[in-house]
């Protein structure tokens, strides 16, 4: 038993819980349909309300441009320079059109803290409080006075700017370089004032910025170029000095001693080429002169007229030679002679060789003097160079530090003249491209919005409303609720006999006689529903005796105890009820009568069974009644004597039903729930909270075999409308078929 009950007891339906159905949904807002029309029409009253009480405003738009384009009317750097086309310079020139330096100008240029609107106590006239306050203030120090009348004045100054403000509306028109300039007040007209007050401020603002770097970078550069003016003077006169002082006197960009060396320099070079050409001229010829030659291969020889003509002269006479030998032979007198001119031919030309050499080597000796006089003039002017130079890294240090600062002067002079220029020719980086016009409708509220917001928050809040009444709900409705939240069968479900009687019929009628007057109406038929449902709860097993219980009081266990046990007699099974509620006695009430003997007379052996029987004449079935007065503090229904008491009536009766007392306020129950085959517990419709039904399940769990959960007083014509899932939704299909 205990392992039935663990394994059922707590677990949700994980198949049934897991998909979302539509038609429950529609089922638990038209369950709460009423909570949610309340809660909806009174949010949308409200909304009506609020905007009934709100006092039209209008507002007015001035657009400004920030144009990246500048007029060139002169080609200079402004000491400001111009906003840079970019999406952060829009959005922080819109930030500026908002700040509260703008807003001032604007509030003192329009005197808007005279304005009612924006400083409430501009319109108020002084009173009898104001005068005892004045007179107070008259008495205090005049210091402390003017102090304070300061401080309350500059406040009132601020709420006055933080009221504008509050007005004002500056954004970007999407990503263009456009900005819109918005002002809502209650009066058309002010609006427009106050837009373009502000776009105009703005300007102005960007103007005077402009002013005022230009000026105070005119009178920086004028203080600074009349230091500068100075320090030129006296830098250039020290250069000069210096260069007099040490002889550093120069022409054409370069020293005296400079120049010399660049002349001697060149001079130098041109002897050392000269020198080195004889040189070359004079070994030649010496080299061949060595190999063997006779000298009439050196260049000089080649290039000597007299060697050229000694030459040719030698060559007549070589000729004539060959003709007299050939014709006299070698010891002719002719030929004899024309040898001896041929030899002192070839010794002319010897002699004209050797002087060419000697005057070789003549001019290379004086080409080395020439080198090496001018060689000691240059080394004489590079050490005067020398000593110049030393005194020149204090000249060019002078000359530096002179020219630094004539640049700077010079610079700041020109930049001075520039600035001087621009000054009213200052041009701002925007403009109004248009300006705010009066609107002729007003910006708030509106009242077409706010009713559509109002509709749509109305049917939120409804909504929201339902699903938290639906949350908050801890009853249970259906018998798909039952399964899935309690994991246990759900019995059936036992209506309220008032939501199914028709107005022109008895309405005073007991539910435990309907049962017998109505045998084949649907109430009755609920009743044979539990029957069938609890007597088959045990599979393979019979059920025999059957505890019906609930959690707390007032949730029908004696009504369906009685028309439970009417239904099964008049279905012909022996059946007896036993009253077990101690502190009620609720049967003989219901049932018009008292007993003189009953259940407890029976326990104690002061009665017998059959003398506290009481059959009852309308359907057949037995009651075992507590007689009046007959409460103990005992544990009766612990004692042998009612473990025997309920073998007897298994012995002698089909079906044995225990009306019990309500599970969490008396432990009673839970010592009858051994005694019985199957417990049923009763819960009463979208009542029960379902915390003590699962309370009561545990206490019940560890002697008891609970068959499952039936639900009572069940509203037959609200579950046909909202109780999807559970049979009753289908309670109009088939109310005529029962007849009643």
């Amino acid at each position: 038993m205990d392992a039935q009950v663990d394994d059922t007891f707590g677990q949700q339906d994980v198949g049934g819980s897991a998909s979302l159905d539509v038609n429950r949904l529609i089922a638990a807002f038209k369950r709460r349909l009423r909570l949610m029309i309340g809660v909806a029409a009174a949010v949308f009253l409200l909304v009506v309300l609020v905007t009934a009480q709100m006092t039209p405003k209008y507002t007015a738009t001035a657009e400004v441009l920030l144009d990246p384009r500048k007029e060139a009317v002169a080609e200079m750097q402004s000491v400001v320079s111009q906003l840079p086309a970019s999406t952060q310079a829009v959005d922080t020139e819109a930030q500026v059109i908002q700040s509260r330096s703008v807003a001032e100008k604007v509030v003192a240029k329009l005197k808007l803290d005279q304005d009612p609107e924006f400083n409430p106590d501009a319109d108020t006239k002084p009173g009898l409080l104001d005068g005892l306050k004045a007179f107070a203030k008259s008495l205090a120090p005049k210091a402390s006075i003017d102090a304070n009348n300061s401080e309350i004045a500059q406040r009132k100054h601020e709420k006055v700017v933080d009221s504008v403000i509050k007005g004002l509306t500056v954004k970007r028109v999407g990503l263009t370089y456009l900005i819109d300039v918005s002002f809502t007040s209650k009066d058309s007209a002010k609006s427009a004032q106050i837009a373009n007050a502000f776009a105009d401020q703005y300007l102005l603002s960007q103007l005077d910025a402009k002013f005022d770097a230009t000026q105070q970078a005119n009178e920086w550069l004028n203080g600074r170029l009349a230091d500068l003016r100075v320090q030129v003077e006296q830098a250039e006169t020290a250069v000069g000095q210096y260069k007099i002082a040490n002889n550093l006197m120069s022409s054409q960009g370069a020293t005296l001693v400079e120049q010399e060396i660049s002349n001697l320099d060149q001079q130098l070079a041109t002897t050392r080429a000269e020198q080195a050409e004889a040189d070359a001229r004079l070994n030649t010829a010496r080299r061949q002169l060595a190999q063997g030659s006779t000298g009439e291969d050196v260049g000089e020889a080649l290039t000597s007229p007299v060697v050229q003509q000694l030459r040719r002269q030698r060559a007549d006479v070589t000729q004539k030679v060959a003709d007299l030998q050939g014709r006299y032979g070698d010891r002719h007198p002719e030929m004899l002679k024309a040898q001896r001119q041929l030899a002192d031919i070839d010794a002319q030309i010897k002699q004209e060789i050797s002087r060419i050499i000697s005057n070789l080597s003549a001019q290379a000796e004086v080409a080395r003097q020439r080198t090496a006089s001018v060689a000691a003039s240059v080394g004489q002017s590079r050490g005067n160079l020398a000593s110049n130079n030393r005194d020149s890294v204090k000249l060019n240090e002078l000359q530096r530090n002179a020219d630094s600062v004539r640049l700077l002067y010079e610079s700041l002079l020109n930049r001075f003249k520039e600035t001087s220029a621009q000054q009213g020719l200052e041009q701002t980086d925007a403009r109004v491209t248009s300006r705010a016009r009066i609107p002729t409708k007003q910006s708030s509220p509106k009242v077409l919005i706010n009713f559509a917001a109002g509709l749509i928050l109305a049917m939120g809040a409804g909504i929201a409303a339902a699903v938290v009444a639906e949350l908050l709900s801890s009853g249970l409705g259906t018998a798909e609720e039952i399964q899935d939240r309690l994991g246990l069968p759900a019995l059936g479900s036992i209506p309220s006999l008032h939501t199914m009687i028709e107005r022109d019929q008895n309405s005073k009628i007991k539910a435990v006689d309907y049962v017998i007057e109505k045998p084949l109406s649907s109430f009755t038929e609920a009743f044979r529903n539990l029957r069938a449902s609890v007597l088959f709860s045990k599979v393979g097993q019979a059920v025999r005796v059957i505890l019906i219980t609930s959690s707390l009081p007032g949730e029908g266990k004696t009504t369906s105890s009685i028309c439970l046990a009417r239904t099964m007699a008049s279905m012909g099974s022996r059946v007896v009820l036993l009253d077990c509620d101690l502190r009620q006695r609720s049967v003989n009430r219901m049932l018009g009568f008292e007993a003189d003997v009953g259940l407890l007379e029976v326990l104690n052996g002061t009665a017998t069974l059959a003398q506290a029987l009481v059959h009852d004449q309308l359907s057949g079935a037995v009651v075992l009644p507590l007689a009046k007065g007959a409460y103990t503090p005992k544990d009766v229904f612990g004692s042998a004597a009612m473990q025997n008491l309920i073998k007897t009536l298994r012995a002698e009766f089909d079906i044995v039903l225990i009306d019990s007392a309500p599970v969490l306020p008396i432990a009673d129950t839970r010592v009858l729930a051994s005694l019985a085959d199957v417990v049923v517990v009763l819960a009463r419709w979208r009542k029960t909270p379902l915390k003590a039904i699962e309370s009561t399940l545990r206490l019940l769990s560890p002697s008891a075999y609970v068959s499952g959960v039936a639900l009572t007083q069940v509203d037959m014509k609200a579950q046909s409308r909202y109780g999807y899932g559970d049979p009753g939704y289908y309670y109009r299909s088939y109310q005529k078929y029962y007849g009643g």
